[in-house]
């Protein structure tokens, strides 16, 4: 079976990620679309597309996740602020995806990506997390992209 390309007959082998699954929290359905486009293109794995809470939380208790991205504001009672404090229960890291990033809930998530943005801000976006998460040389980062102090 052939599964690439090689070049010049060296092999490279893939970096170290410490994310590789994704929940997309996202309840704009053309932002989610986007979302899941630009990421599975990039090379993630998209857990699930959700736009509410209950299902978010449904597939964050099924496991498996590496990163939860969020929007704020959601369908339903609850908005992503209550995604992010059971993601952050769990160990879950979360971006924040929104238009107003939420200053009193720092403490739930690395980071808040500001909308509107651009696909290729939100895998840099990702990328620069998951250098944090690794504890190696951080990128760039992306314009719009605000990261919190852990604790």
């Amino acid at each position: 079976m052939f599964f690439g390309l090689l070049n010049s007959g060296s092999v490279r082998l893939p970096r170290r990620k410490a994310i590789r699954t994704v929940l997309v929290v996202e309840d704009e359905p053309l932002v989610a679309f986007d979302n899941e486009h630009a990421l599975e293109q990039a090379g993630y794995s998209i857990a699930a597309t959700v736009d509410d809470y209950d299902h978010a939380v449904a597939v964050i208790d099924g496991g498996e996740l590496d990163l939860v991205i969020a929007d704020v504001a959601l369908h339903g009672p609850k908005s992503g602020i209550d995604v992010a404090r059971h993601a952050h229960a769990k160990g879950l890291p979360v971006l924040f995806v929104t238009g107003h990033c939420p200053i009193d809930a720092r403490e739930l998530a690395v980071g808040c990506l500001a909308k509107p943005y651009a696909p290729r801000d939100l895998v840099a976006a990702i990328r620069v997390i998951d250098a944090r998460l690794r504890g190696a040389r951080q990128p760039r980062l992306p314009v719009g992209l605000s990261l919190f102090e852990p604790n």
